[in-house]
């Protein structure tokens, strides 16, 4: 299976569904991609200010709150408690994702810092710290023949606890780096508010409209995506503003490429020998992979928005934006490359099969 196809397709992933519906192939970033830059962009020459940023501002927390309440009203708790008893891997992944990933940009940071500004370094910790992605988590492990229900509930609980993991690691690793800002009760506090309760109010609403919810999932995904193109444009905005693009000249964007590769590189290269390690099965190992080493956009957006200054926020989120970029296509030819190698393992036990 190409890599473009698997990659093009994770729009078209339903989640109610163990496999990928998969959409024509393009030779092109998804749609999304596309949109976030374009906005910024349209950021970066047409700057929000003033009387209409603070507009902008007060619309982009409405549109999170809904965002959180619309994703309450359609995860189903039944979905997420029933693969819950294999624990050893729920386990696995979560530390991956918020042990390991963090240890790793801290380890890194003597280095790193040679290469990129303080800020956008705090903006790499905060990547480290974000739950993993929920839907091309999934959708990439149904390509690669990975344990599908296990990544489900994975990636849902890696999310769920992020709403109070992440802030308590921002408040750690990210608050000690920058020598201020919010102390981690201060950003749990924001996060419940912000996010855990709309959220909450979703779950408690989904006997009443999760069907609606569920014939309607066309406009959760505007929702969605609406919320993150728009706290994306105020923060770039602001950052313009700040002369974002006179502090990370093109070399040190192309030096912040490179990071977020290697970091995906090292982070990816751990997950599969350490599952290896312990014993995991083929199956629970491209779960661990796929759930292990991807960091959500979708979350790190919104919980940016409310943990960081608004002066803050658009240095922030540039290494999260490419890195999601990154992860995308370098995860669709890691999915390519373990389907394959499922087929070519049933082709061959199928030509003995037939030889004897």
């Amino acid at each position: 299976m190409p890599a473009a196809y698997v990659y093009i397709s994770l729009r078209a992933f339903d989640h109610d569904n163990n496999e990928t519906a998969m959409a024509r192939p393009r030779f092109l970033p998804d749609n999304m991609t596309l949109m976030l830059l374009a906005v910024v962009l349209t950021a970066s020459f047409l700057p929000c200010t003033g009387q209409v940023a603070e507009a902008f501002d007060g619309l982009t927390t409405f549109m999170i709150g809904l965002l959180f309440f619309m994703h309450g009203a359609k995860l189903s708790r039944e979905a997420v408690v029933a693969g819950f008893t294999h624990w050893k891997l729920h386990v696995t992944v979560l530390l991956c994702t918020f042990a390991l990933f963090p240890l790793i940009g801290l380890a890194l940071k003597p280095v790193l810092l040679q290469f990129i500004t303080p800020e956008l370094y705090l903006g790499l910790l905060f990547l480290c710290v974000l739950p993993s992605t929920v839907q091309s988590s999934i959708a990439f492990t149904s390509v690669a023949r990975g344990n599908v229900p296990a990544a489900i509930c994975a990636a849902s609980a890696s999310n769920l606890l992020g709403i109070f993991l992440t802030p308590l690691l921002v408040g750690v690793l990210v608050v000690a780096h920058d020598g201020g800002g919010h102390s981690s009760l201060d950003s749990i506090l924001k996060i419940v508010y912000q996010l855990l309760l709309p959220f909450v109010a979703g779950q408690i609403a989904r006997p009443f409209i999760g069907r609606w919810v569920e014939r309607n999932k066309s406009w959760l995904k505007f929702v969605d995506q609406s919320s993150i193109l728009l706290v994306v444009y105020v923060a770039f905005s602001e950052a313009v503003v700040q002369g974002l693009w006179h502090q990370v000249p093109v070399s040190m964007l192309v030096a912040l490429l490179v990071i977020n590769a290697v970091l995906l590189a090292i982070i990816m290269g751990l997950t599969t020998f350490g599952s290896r390690r312990l014993g995991f099965n083929k199956e629970d190992e491209i779960t661990i992979v796929f759930c292990g080493s991807k960091k959500s956009l979708a979350s790190g957006v919104p919980m940016a928005k409310v943990l960081f200054s608004s002066g803050a926020i658009g240095m922030v989120l540039l290494p999260v934006m490419l890195f999601h970029q990154i992860q995308l296509m370098v995860c669709a030819v890691m999915a390519a490359r373990y389907g394959a190698r499922d087929e070519q393992v049933k082709a061959a036990v199928a030509t003995e099969s037939g030889g004897d």
